[in-house]
């Protein structure tokens, strides 16, 4: 026989199971360790001694530290966690929003003033007033600034 054939016989598959068992407690344990400690400095209602403290129990004590965390704090990590993803979904929203708004270009809205001024609906006066308000920053749309700017 082969070695790889003893080690078949030596190592069966109710092993090859408990092996796998706590191979997955053991990285289960490390994913609650780093949740636990993410929760501590996320908690904004606790002390920077009380965060202190409870990371220090959990780095010297861990089994203990975590479990006693979980069972005094457990319940309002959820709550932490949910209010920190919904913060985080209504910047992402935010940003989308003013990006899509996000205006034109000076160069768009130039390009659109000179197809105005094409057309012959302002003239070349209006245009340069125009251009100047769009090169100064304070021209927000082509068209409010036309109209502002015919009205005058």
């Amino acid at each position: 026989m082969s070695a790889s054939t003893y080690l078949a016989y030596d190592y069966p598959l109710l092993s090859v199971f408990w092996s796998m068992l706590w191979f997955f407690l053991w990285i289960m344990w490390f994913v609650l360790l780093f949740r636990v400690v993410v929760d501590i400095f996320r908690d904004d209602d606790m002390s920077g001694w009380a965060k202190a403290g409870w990371l220090v129990f959990t780095i010297l004590l861990p089994f203990l530290g975590v479990f006693v965390y979980v069972i005094a704090r457990g319940k309002h990590m959820g709550r932490r966690e949910v209010a920190q993803a919904r913060s985080q979904q209504q910047a992402f929203d935010s940003y989308i929003r003013e990006t899509a708004k996000g205006g034109s270009s000076s160069v768009d809205e130039l390009a659109k003033l000179s197809e105005i001024r094409a057309k012959g609906d302002i003239t070349d006066a209006e245009f340069a007033r125009a251009k100047e308000l769009v090169l100064s920053g304070h021209g927000s749309g082509t068209s409010a600034d036309v109209g502002a700017t015919s009205r005058r």
